[in-house]
């Protein structure tokens, strides 16, 4: 009988998608923009409200080690989109900028482009961060999405001096770009305002999105919605007990309690997978307006647990079994989860990725040996920066970065340079998540072993790694900054357009 069951499980995982009923399904990808480990009730904030992502947790699966490939954004978002590291499809080193000459390339393939072909509609609302380029060659549109409206990069690359990020007119705290072009809305490829609104930009992008799930229902078309969020809004000003990035995290989680609603008024809650993850840890430079890593060393810019371990959320209702799953999984592992459940053609390149469908439909082990770090800016001469295999993570080199500065820890900061480990420091993160207690000593020989485990996994991986070209060194031409009136004088401050 325990043989027979088991072979009834093992079928069940290589079931073909038309045993989720006679449509495909639907898929929601949430991405949240600098959310650290500690950020969401369902993770431990005391303050944090976000009631409809701590209820999509009650009810669906919460990953305790799920990791982004980077600890910045454009990289960490290319990973995610293609299943691959960033390393292969040259989005490194760091981030795209208004005029940079590089993006994702156009022959990198999307989760868009992989559902398209089975007739999905697909859609992506909020920050793209993948380059622009030349006749906006880059944008969403190109990388296989019907529908975008947006902002093409970060809300901080632009000037922000005297702009109001939050009602009823207060400035945007922190530092932006001088220089540039300020930030621009888009729809599709065309710029709607310059600069951006940020007050009612959540109220635009809800609207965009529910009716899109709306359209797409009423078509009986299955669909893709992609919504990486930016975090400032009018809706929850002042109403949460954690300040500005509190009210920006409430009013975000009022969005997904809309699109909730959405799916069960159009009657299509049931056939709809909803993943929600983040793209890299909390810039912790902001202070308390910024995010929080939790019990997790350092933030953003880092690779230490606090810049690349997410808050991690998959739910469908009648599909995945309330939980919580201490598996490893990364972003890369979305593209061919999707692909496998709609029953899609995988792209014919190198994956980086792995079928997550045994951790959310059987609570059962991940296909992931190993979770690999890069620092934000990696290279063939360095190679990782750390290797986590099982529960335990090596570190071969550790540097702070200006994203974590102003924490007590002293690691996390600018001016901790790079520093090359050997051998490895060595953590157990399920007994020392803060990566305090290096286990490499002359005291603990027994962890010898570990260590010559994670070599070999770093060894094999790096030996099967290519670098792309490097799109981000391909540097910056002004004249490619998006401007809604491209023929005006002076640039860039005459690029305005409401």
């Amino acid at each position: 009988m325990d043989y027979f069951m088991v072979v009834i499980s093992v079928l069940a995982t290589l079931i073909l998608p038309t045993s989720w009923g006679s449509q495909l399904p639907n898929f929601i990808l949430l991405f949240a923009d600098d959310l650290g480990f500690g950020d969401l009730g369902s993770y431990g904030h005391p303050s944090s409200e976000t009631p409809n992502l701590d209820k999509l947790a009650a009810e669906g699966l919460r990953f305790t080690d799920f990791y982004s490939t980077s600890p910045v954004c454009s990289p960490s978002r290319a990973a995610l989109l293609t299943g691959r590291y960033q390393t292969r499809s040259g989005v490194y080193p760091g981030v795209f900028y208004p005029g940079s000459r590089g993006g994702l390339p156009l022959n990198e393939t999307t989760i868009a482009e992989v559902l398209k072909p089975l007739g999905y509609a697909t859609a992506m609302v909020g920050k793209w961060h993948l380059g622009v380029g030349k006749d906006r060659m880059y944008l969403p549109t190109r990388q296989g999405f019907d529908h975008y409206l947006g902002v093409p990069y970060s809300h901080d690359q632009g000037p922000c001096h005297n702009l109001t990020c939050f009602p009823p007119n207060i400035k945007c705290f922190g530092y932006c770009d001088v220089g540039v072009v300020t930030v621009p809305l888009m729809a599709n490829e065309t710029i709607k305002q310059q600069p951006v609104s940020f007050p009612d930009l959540e109220e635009k992008y809800r609207d965009f999105a529910t009716q899109f799930i709306s359209s797409s229902a009423r078509r009986t078309q299955p669909f893709f919605l992609y919504y990486p969020s930016h975090y400032a809004g009018l809706g929850a000003a002042g109403r949460s007990l954690r300040g500005r990035f509190g009210d920006a995290l409430m009013e975000f989680d009022s969005t997904v309690g809309a699109l909730i609603q959405a799916l069960q008024d159009s009657g299509v809650h049931n056939n709809t997978f909803i993943f929600f993850t983040a793209d890299n840890g909390p810039e912790l430079m902001r202070r308390a307006r910024g995010g929080n890593s939790g019990l997790l060393k350092c933030g953003k810019g880092t690779t230490y647990d606090g810049g690349m371990r997410e808050p991690t959320i998959a739910y469908w209702p009648g599909r995945i079994r309330p939980g919580v799953t201490h598996e490893l999984s990364s972003t890369l592992d979305v593209l061919p989860t999707i692909a496998a459940m709609a029953g899609a053609t995988l792209p014919r390149v190198p994956l980086d990725g792995v079928d997550m469908r045994d951790i959310l439909f059987s609570h059962g082990p991940s296909k992931r040996k190993a979770i690999f770090y890069y620092p934000t800016d990696p290279s063939e001469k360095y190679g990782l920066f750390a290797v986590r295999v099982g529960k335990y993570k090596a570190h071969y080199y550790t540097r702070g970065a200006a994203h974590s500065d102003t924490t007590p820890d002293q690691d996390c900061h600018m001016i901790s340079f790079l520093k090359a480990h050997d051998p490895p420091l060595l953590f157990d993160l399920e007994a020392d998540p803060a990566e305090n207690y290096n286990l490499a000593t002359p005291d603990h020989p027994e962890y010898r072993p570990v260590l010559e485990l994670i070599e070999a996994q770093k060894v094999q991986f790096e030996r099967g790694m290519v670098f792309g070209q490097s799109q981000v060194a391909k540097g910056s031409d002004p004249t490619l900054q998006p401007c809604c009136n491209p023929d005006c004088t002076p640039k860039p401050t005459c690029c305005t357009c409401s």
